[in-house]
């Protein structure tokens, strides 16, 4: 991986080789919406899908399912369909999408408007967080200005297309980023997952054949359909192409995000473009996935690891949205696991035993072990708590409550020594 490789093909951070792409004029002259045009008056859905599987393009939500796949699960004997761009982005430790959204919205409304052809949907929803008003503003407003570029509406481009966009605000509660939960969020009831099967593609959004997708995923799609398949492969690994902003945070010199693609390691990812570690001081831990990772050792073999899909569960983790937060020898993992589980606790939607139920055991355990008042049966307590709830939760709220819990006690028991 080469400097000039990751910086001179950024594919979502564009905006930072050229500052004023957010321009509406800057973006066109760019040759901004050729690619949607070219796709509604040239292109049948079946062959968008197909170009957008055989790149390899993989969802950046967390899950890291082929969206082409994704895409071609969609009822074609059922109408209509919707496209629902996930823009909740509650992960703690992740700020990916509002960059994006914020500083690159052309390239995001493209490559959902194309994606939106590919599935057969007439109307888009974008959810955003609750915490993103401003941001909801800025999108309506060149919502606006789409509608005004004739981009947007009925008819478009003298065919029989016509496609809509909408946004919607969520009230701040990290279980609608789970995508069933998204949808009834949406449709007007609590925002708790549905049982599955059936599926978003089959039945989603009011009933009807659904795709939700991460901000990160269908910005990728206007250039992937413009360039092709093969240059998008051009980036990462036979498994993960392309390339991923790493939100990068924690005991680190340089937080923020970084466009890399998935062959760099986290080597790089810290040390050339992190700045190291905060004092030079050693690193203890990496979460790779913010708080609902599993904690990676971070010896030599861990940061010389690619950041791909693939790799990364070799270290007994998932990339997840990459969201990486660096723990250096100054952070106990007992303080740690006690953040996450107050954070999950009081984010579980309480639908199900396991998660609802655990959550509340977890946090009294882990209180009273950061506090200094447990005994080691405490910890075993705790350890076996948090395996009984894996595997058995509605949704993987529960199951992610767990990771860090588990991974910390058995990866770093010196830290749990009572």
């Amino acid at each position: 991986m080469t400097e000039q490789k990751v910086t001179g093909h950024r594919i979502l951070l564009r905006h930072r080789d050229m500052p004023d792409i957010g321009e509406f004029d800057v973006y066109t002259a760019q040759n901004g919406f050729e690619t949607f045009k070219n796709v509604v008056t040239t292109m049948k859905p079946e062959d968008v899908k197909q170009l957008v599987l055989d790149s390899g393009l993989r969802g950046r939500g967390g899950a890291g399912f082929p969206t082409g796949r994704k895409w071609m699960f969609v009822d074609n004997n059922n109408w209509p369909h919707y496209l629902v761009v996930n823009a909740d982005e509650s992960e703690p430790g992740t700020f990916k999408d509002r960059e994006i959204m914020d500083k690159n919205p052309w390239q995001f409304f493209e490559g959902i408007m194309c994606s939106a052809f590919a599935i057969g949907a007439n109307d888009i929803y974008i959810y955003l967080r609750g915490e993103f008003w401003p941001l909801a503003k800025q999108l309506d407003e060149q919502i606006e200005k789409l509608k005004a570029e004739k981009l947007l509406g009925e008819n478009l481009f003298g065919t029989d297309y016509s496609l809509n966009i909408y946004t919607h605000l969520g009230a701040g509660a990290y279980i609608c980023g789970e995508e069933t939960a998204l949808l009834s969020s949406i449709e007007g009831f609590l925002g708790q997952p549905r049982l599955r099967p059936p599926f978003p593609p089959a039945v989603g959004l009011y009933g009807k054949p659904t795709v939700v997708n991460n901000v990160e995923t269908l910005a990728n799609v206007a250039l992937i359909l413009e360039k092709g398949a093969d240059w998008y492969r051009s980036f990462g690994t036979p498994e993960s192409a392309g390339t991923k902003v790493f939100s990068l945070s924690g005991r680190v010199n340089k937080p923020g995000n970084y466009e890399l693609p998935f062959d760099a390691t986290y080597r790089d990812l810290i040390y050339e473009y992190g700045g190291g570690i905060i004092d030079d001081r050693p690193i203890k831990g990496i979460m790779s996935a913010g708080a609902s990772s599993s904690v990676i050792v971070a010896t030599d073999e861990a940061l010389d690891t690619q950041m791909s899909y693939e790799t990364v569960r070799n270290l007994g983790a998932d990339l997840g949205s990459a969201s990486v937060i660096i723990l250096d020898d100054t952070v106990d993992m007992r303080w740690l696991i006690n953040k996450t589980i107050h954070f999950f606790k009081h984010e579980s939607c309480g639908k199900c035993t396991p998660c609802r139920e655990g959550n509340f055991w977890m946090q009294g355990l882990t209180d009273r072990i950061w506090a200094g008042d447990a005994e080691q049966v405490d910890v075993e307590l705790l350890h076996d708590v948090a395996k009984n709830i894996q595997g058995k939760c509605f949704c993987a709220l529960g199951e992610f409550s767990t990771m860090a819990v588990v991974s910390s006690i058995e990866r770093f028991p010196e830290d749990f020594k009572v």
